[in-house]
């Protein structure tokens, strides 16, 4: 059943992909930020191994929040490893073990860019779709991601 929420069908369906791709993107991020948690060595060993599992922690909890989003909006949630890959901008790095300093700036580079990209689908949520509800719940996930981002700048500086 189509919710009748004051938002058009084709509004919906265009809300439901901006969705699916922010979590795609998250879904990626938390896959790479475990990879590093797991695959982190060196003399900030416990300190970065605990950081990155604080990090894909929150990841997790944007991931639930945002598929439940999707379902809200009366649209299934994309839920495969293949999918998520085709959606997301974020790239993997299979194979590749960076050292500290390069997962620092990988990460920071990804959540930067998704930061960007969550000032767009705000926009868009909020001027073309009328959509106040997922403007709001974008503003949020875009906060976390500049807290995160500001944290994996400090390591950096």
């Amino acid at each position: 059943m189509q919710p009748k929420i004051g938002i058009t069908e084709k509004n919906l369906k265009s809300i439901s992909t901006v969705l699916s791709n922010v979590l795609a993107d998250a879904v990626v991020l938390y896959t790479k930020t475990r990879k590093f948690h797991w695959n982190v060595s060196g003399e900030s060993f416990m300190e970065l191994h605990k950081l990155f599992e604080n990090q894909y922690k929150q990841l997790e909890e944007a991931i639930d929040a945002i598929a439940e989003r999707i379902n809200k909006l009366g649209t299934k949630t994309p839920g495969t490893m293949q999918e998520f890959l085709q959606l997301s901008s974020i790239k993997e790095a299979p194979g590749k073990y960076p050292s500290q300093k390069e997962m620092l700036k990988e990460l920071l580079s990804n959540h930067e860019a998704v930061i960007v990209q969550l000032r767009s689908n705000i926009d868009d949520c909020d001027k073309k779709f009328g959509d106040a509800g997922t403007t709001d719940f974008l503003t949020g996930l875009m906060q976390e991601h500049e807290t995160i981002a500001w944290t994996l700048r400090r390591y950096l500086d």
